[in-house]
C-alpha cells in the first residue's frame, strides 16, 4: 500500500511539474517582454511574464481567448490552441498609442481600463525608471495628476481632487496603509514606500469606498511592488540590480540593490534601499520671503540665533532613510499561488521645517521641533487560488499585520523642556476577495474586509538642563479602532458597446478610547463610537468605437471618524488648541463625473472628465468648550478650544484634461491638466475656499525613445492663488507664504522648466540623470512649508546583475 502511495504522489509531482511555457517576444528585435499579462475569462486565468518573458500558462489550457497585452504594445487575441501550434511563441507588435492596458486598482482585479467608469492613472516601470524620483511622493507628483505638499524634506502629502491627508487612500499590495491616527494634517506616510522597489503604481480618482472602505473619499493611491518571478524552465531564473544616485540640491546619496532567484515552483526578491540628504538648497530667482536668513543653535547652554552663511540653503533639513524588502514565492501548482512579504522602512530623525521658520517677538518660537524616526513594518500573506467553482473562479486571501511608530520632540526658544510624544500602531488586516463570471458577459466581485488597529501613545517632558525626564500627555488616548465590511460590484455588459458596473458595501465600525484626566481636566474618562456606513457606485462605460470611450459614474465614499480625530490633544496653531470629542459620526461623499477618450489613428490620444464631490457632516475644527471654557493654558500660552466635530460641508468640482501625441520618429508630446475649485463652510455658515483643493496645475513633455535611448524634456507648472481666494486658516499663515503688495501673504503661480534622460549600455548598464529646475526658480508649492529644490543635477548608474 504505502508503495502504490509512493508512485501515485510521485506521478502527481512529476505532473504538476510539466508546467506549460509561453514566451512573449517583441515581433521586430526577438527581445522578451517583461511584466507583458495573459488573461482568459473561460477559464478564469491571469499570468504575467518574468525577464525572460516566459509564463506558466497551464491554467489557461481550453481556453478559446487568451488576451495578450503589454504597455506600448497591440493587444493580440490568441487560442490555447493557437498557441500549441506556434510553440508557445507569442509575437507583439509595437504600437503609438492606444486605450489596452490593463488595471487592478478599480476591483482588486486585473480588468480591461475600457471596462472602468473610474479615471485610472497608472505609473509603469519605464516611467519610474525614467522619473528616477527621490521618494515615493515625489513619483506621484510627476505624473501631473497629483499635486504635493511639503511640510518638511522628509515629507510628500498627496493633494487629489481637492482632497488629502485622511481622505485618500494608500494601498500597499492590496493592504490599506491608512491607520486609526492618520490626521487630517499633512501626511508623510507615502514616503515610507521605497521608489525602487515599487513595480508600478495606480491612482484611481474620485471615491473607492465600495471596495477599499473607510478614507476612500478623493481617491486611491495603489502601490504594487516587486514580485517574485519564477523561471519556468530547467535553470534557475537569477536577475537584480545595483544603483548609485546622486542629486546636487541636498546633496542626495543613494544606494539600492534588489535580486531575484527563482525556480519552477519557488521564488525569493530581496530589495535594500538607502537614502541620505542633506540641508536643501532653494533656487536664486524668486520671493525673498522664502530665504532662511537665520537658524537656531544651542551653545553654552543658551538658544542662540545664528546668520545663516547662505540663506538659500534651508538648515535643518537633511534626514535619512533605509528600505528593506524580502518577498518568498510559493506556487505548487496552477491552481494556487502564495507570496509572503516582508517591508521595513525607518527613517533618521528629521526637521519639521514649517514649525522651525516661525516667529515670536522677533525671535524663533521653537528652538527644536523634529520628528522622530518614522518607522513602518508590514508583514503580508496573500493566497490566490483559481477555483471555476460555483462560488467564485478567482479568490484572494490576504493577511497582514503592520506596525507604524512616530514621534514629536518640540522645545520652545530658550525654553528647557524638551517635549517627546511617540505613537504606536499595530494594526491587524484580513480581506476575502471573490471574482466570478456569472454568465457570459456579466461578473460579480465580493468580499469581506476586517480591521483593526491598537494605538499606544505615550508622553515624556525632559529638563535638558538637568537630564530629568517626567512623564507627560500623551498626544491620543489608548484606544482601538476596528472596520468590519461586506461589499459586492456587479459587472454586466449589456451590449458589445455598453458596460454597466454598479457596486454597494456595508461598513461596521468601532472606536474605544480610555483617556488620562491626569493632564487635562477632560469631562469623561472612556469613549465608546460605533456605528455603520452604507456607500454605493453606479457607472456606465459606452465604447462607441474601439478606441474611444465614455463613461459616467455615481458614486458615495465616507471616512468614519479615527483615534484621531476623536481623542487628539494638540496646538493646530498659535493660540488654539485642539481637544477630544467623543461625539462624532461618519462623513459622506457624494461623487458625480463623466468621462471621454479618444485616441486619433493610434497617434493622438485625448481624455477628458469632469468631476463634482460634495462632503457631507464634514468632520472639521470648530470652536468648541471644555468644561465649560473656551479658553485654557496650554503649554504656557492661553488657546482658543477646538475639537473636531460633523459640522461642515465642502463641495469641490473640476476638470481633468490630458492629450498625448506620438510620431513616427520617436518623438512625443503630452500634456496634463488639472483645475479644482474647493469651498467649505465656516462655523458662522459663511463660506472659504478649501485648504485641499490645489490650484492649477499640470504638466507637459517632449519625449523621445528609440531602442536603448529615452529623453524628456518637460515643465511642471501650478497658478497662484492670491489672498482673497487664500482658505481663511491659511491667511494667518504669513511664515508659509509669500507676501503680496499689501503684506498680505499669497501663493505666486511657479514653473520649472526640467530634463531627464536614460541610456542603456549593451553591458548590462543603464546611465541616467537630467537637470530639475534648469532655471533655478525659487518657488513653494501651495499649502507647504518648505521651499522646492533649485536647480538639481541628478545622475544615476544602474547595473544589472
Amino acid at each position: 500500500m504505502k508503495k502504490h502511495l509512493f508512485i501515485w504522489c510521485f506521478v502527481l509531482c512529476a505532473f504538476q511539474g510539466m508546467a506549460q511555457t509561453v514566451t512573449i517576444i517583441d515581433k521586430n528585435t526577438g527581445e522578451p517582454l517583461e511584466l507583458a499579462t495573459l488573461a482568459s475569462n473561460s477559464p478564469r486565468a491571469f499570468a504575467v511574464t518574468n525577464v525572460k518573458g516566459q509564463a506558466d500558462i497551464t491554467a489557461f489550457e481550453g481556453a478559446e481567448i487568451i488576451e495578450v497585452r503589454m504597455l506600448g504594445y497591440e493587444k493580440a487575441m490568441v487560442s490555447y490552441a493557437i498557441l500549441t501550434q506556434t510553440n508557445y511563441i507569442v509575437e507583439l507588435i509595437v504600437s503609438k498609442l492606444s486605450m489596452d492596458d490593463v488595471v487592478v486598482s478599480a476591483n482588486r482585479w486585473h480588468q480591461d481600463r475600457q471596462d472602468v467608469p473610474n479615471k485610472i492613472t497608472t505609473i509603469t516601470p519605464s516611467d519610474i525608471q525614467l522619473q528616477n524620483s527621490q521618494t515615493a511622493a515625489d513619483l506621484l507628483g510627476s505624473t501631473g495628476d497629483v499635486f504635493i505638499q511639503k511640510s518638511q524634506l522628509g515629507g510628500g502629502s498627496p493633494m487629489i481632487r481637492g482632497f488629502s491627508t485622511n481622505r485618500l487612500l494608500i494601498t500597499v499590495d492590496g493592504v490599506r496603509m491608512n491607520t486609526a491616527i492618520f490626521r487630517s494634517g499633512n501626511l508623510q506616510n507615502v514616503i515610507s514606500l521605497d521608489a525602487f522597489a515599487t513595480e508600478s503604481a495606480e491612482i484611481l480618482f474620485g471615491p473607492g469606498s465600495v471596495m477599499y472602505g473607510s478614507d476612500a473619499i478623493g481617491g486611491v493611491m495603489s502601490f504594487r511592488t516587486l514580485n517574485p518571478q519564477l523561471s519556468h524552465s530547467d535553470e534557475a531564473l537569477v536577475k537584480g540590480s545595483a544603483v548609485a544616485r546622486y542629486s546636487s540640491a541636498n546633496g542626495e546619496k543613494t544606494t539600492h540593490l534588489d535580486i531575484n532567484v527563482g525556480w519552477n515552483k519557488w521564488a525569493s526578491v530581496t530589495s535594500f534601499s538607502n537614502l541620505n540628504f542633506g540641508d536643501l538648497r532653494m533656487g536664486s530667482n524668486g520671493p525673498d520671503d522664502y530665504l532662511r536668513p537665520f537658524y537656531v543653535e544651542r551653545q553654552n547652554g543658551v538658544d542662540v540665533v545664528v546668520t545663516n552663511d547662505d540663506p538659500l540653503v534651508q538648515r535643518p533639513t537633511g534626514y535619512e532613510q533605509t528600505n528593506l524588502m524580502q518577498k518568498i514565492r510559493f506556487k505548487p501548482n496552477a491552481n494556487w499561488d502564495f507570496i509572503y512579504g516582508l517591508h521595513y522602512s525607518t527613517t533618521s530623525n528629521y526637521s519639521r521645517y514649517d514649525r522651525l521658520i516661525r516667529t515670536r517677538g522677533g525671535l524663533p518660537r521653537s528652538a527644536e521641533w523634529q520628528y522622530g524616526p518614522q518607522v513602518w513594518l508590514m508583514n503580508n500573506l496573500t493566497a490566490t487560488h483559481q477555483g471555476n467553482s460555483r462560488l467564485y473562479d478567482q479568490m484572494n486571501v490576504r493577511l497582514a499585520h503592520q506596525y507604524f511608530e512616530e514621534s514629536r520632540i518640540d522645545r520652545d526658544f530658550n525654553g528647557t523642556t524638551r517635549a517627546s510624544r511617540v505613537e504606536k500602531v499595530n494594526a491587524y488586516s484580513f480581506n476575502l476577495d471573490f471574482d466570478k463570471a456569472l454568465k457570459t458577459g456579466t461578473e460579480l466581485f465580493y468580499g469581506f474586509e476586517a480591521v483593526y488597529d491598537d494605538v499606544n501613545s505615550t508622553g515624556t517632558d525632559e529638563d535638558i538642563t538637568t537630564g530629568d525626564v517626567v512623564e507627560g500627555p500623551a498626544r491620543y488616548p489608548l484606544s482601538s479602532w476596528a472596520s468590519y465590511a461586506l461589499y459586492a460590484s456587479l459587472q454586466h455588459r449589456i451590449s458589445p458597446k455598453l458596460l454597466l458596473q454598479a457596486g454597494t458595501r456595508y461598513n461596521y465600525f468601532k472606536l474605544d478610547a480610555t483617556f488620562d484626566t491626569r493632564f487635562y481636566p477632560f469631562p469623561f474618562e472612556t469613549a465608546e463610537i460605533s456605528n455603520g456606513a452604507v456607500t454605493g457606485s453606479f457607472g456606465l462605460v459606452f465604447n462607441p468605437e474601439t478606441d474611444m470611450t465614455i463613461s459616467t459614474n455615481l458614486s458615495t465614499g465616507f471616512r468614519s471618524p479615527n483615534v484621531d480625530d476623536a481623542g487628539k490633544v494638540f496646538d493646530s496653531e498659535p493660540g488654539s488648541v485642539v481637544v477630544p470629542n467623543p461625539e462624532l459620526g461618519p462623513e459622506y461623499a457624494y461623487n458625480a463625473e463623466v468621462g471621454i477618450a479618444k485616441v486619433f489613428n493610434s497617434s493622438i490620444r485625448v481624455d477628458v472628465t469632469g468631476f463634482y464631490t460634495q462632503l457631507e457632516n464634514a468632520l472639521v475644527r470648530r470652536d468648541f468648550t471644555l468644561n465649560g471654557q473656551d479658553q485654557i493654558m496650554y503649554n504656557g500660552e492661553l488657546s482658543q478650544v477646538q475639537a473636531v466635530q460633523n459640522a461642515a460641508y465642502t463641495k469641490v468640482y473640476g476638470i481633468q484634461a490630458g492629450i498625448e501625441f506620438k510620431f513616427d520618429s520617436g518623438f512625443g508630446f503630452s500634456t496634463r491638466y488639472n483645475f479644482q475649485h474647493g469651498e467649505e463652510e465656516l462655523d458662522d455658515s459663511s463660506v472659504s475656499p478649501s485648504r485641499h483643493a490645489a490650484p492649477s496645475f499640470g504638466v507637459t513633455r517632449i519625449t523621445y525613445s528609440q531602442q536603448n535611448l529615452k529623453m524628456d524634456l518637460y515643465a511642471m507648472y501650478s497658478g497662484e492663488v492670491s489672498f482673497d481666494k487664500m482658505p481663511a486658516e491659511e491667511q494667518g499663515k504669513g511664515y508659509m507664504y509669500a507676501a503680496d503688495s499689501n503684506g498680505d501673504p499669497y501663493s505666486p503661480s511657479w514653473y520649472t522648466l526640467n530634463f531627464k534622460a536614460l541610456y542603456k549600455l549593451s553591458n548590462g548598464m543603464t546611465i541616467s540623470g537630467g537637470v530639475e529646475n534648469i532655471t533655478d526658480q525659487r518657488y513653494r508649492p501651495y499649502s507647504s512649508g518648505i521651499t522646492a529644490a533649485g536647480r538639481n543635477i541628478i545622475l544615476s548608474l544602474k547595473v544589472d546583475l
